[in-house]
């Protein structure tokens, strides 16, 4: 009996690699018209290499990138981008398509929902909170909540704790094999790898099932659920 559905947040409910690549493209252009003299792919490759380094959700991008290029925080470029970077996150952040009929009807056929990310938890919290999907779930660790990354057991364990379900009532879905498929199996907890939101060109997931389309959630879980 499914009673619960963990999902993975970003690349699993939120196109968060669209919604970065926009960003960045957005932040480069008006670096550059407010007298940044640098070519743009160069621009680009550069921010790439400070969030290989400092991970993708590095809050210091431009400080960063401005002081190794410029040897200091020049205020006119530095603040074209952030605000050039907001407005095309705010743009650019959207769910994959039916995230939210699926939640919803997930929801009515008494599904607990909950959500795991790496992401700082104010990142986290302000995608949801965006989206307006806040308040369908039943609660979201973050890393800060467990101070541990997928795979590690402890932030499944801490949902399945707050959910009030046994590994076997619960399905894991997430885009990242390595941390959300192998995290979860560990604990016995069901997987489903959200193909449509795979940027590594997985081939093999290891998961239990595999979907093209979030909403095929629903027909899975009615079929476990059937009597």
């Amino acid at each position: 009996m499914i009673k619960a559905i963990i999902f993975d947040l970003d690349n699993t409910l939120v196109d968060f690699m669209k919604m970065k690549r926009d960003s960045v493209d957005a932040a480069v252009e008006a670096m550059i018209d407010a007298g940044l003299d640098m070519p743009r792919e160069e621009v680009k490759a550069k921010i790439y290499g400070i969030y290989e380094e400092e991970g993708i959700e590095y809050q210091k991008i431009f400080d960063q990138f401005l002081t190794r290029e410029l040897g200091g925080i020049d205020p006119k470029i530095h603040a074209a981008g952030i605000v050039a970077y907001r407005k095309a996150r705010d743009a650019a952040l959207v769910t994959y398509p039916h995230v939210d009929y699926t939640l919803i009807e997930l929801a009515k056929r008494g599904i607990k929902l909950a959500v795991i990310s790496d992401a700082p938890k104010l990142q986290a919290w302000l995608r949801l909170c965006q989206l307006k999907l806040h308040h369908l779930f039943d609660c979201v660790v973050t890393f800060e909540d467990t101070g541990e990354l997928k795979p590690s057991p402890a932030p499944f364990l801490k949902a399945l704790q707050s959910l009030m379900v046994k590994p076997a009532e619960a399905i894991m879905v997430g885009d990242w094999p390595e941390r959300d498929v192998v995290g979860a199996k560990r604990l016995g907890i069901r997987t489903v790898f959200a193909k449509y939101g795979d940027t590594f060109g997985t081939t093999n997931s290891g998961a239990d099932y595999e979907i093209e389309d979030i909403a095929e959630l629903l027909k899975l879980v009615d079929e476990e659920n059937s009597p």
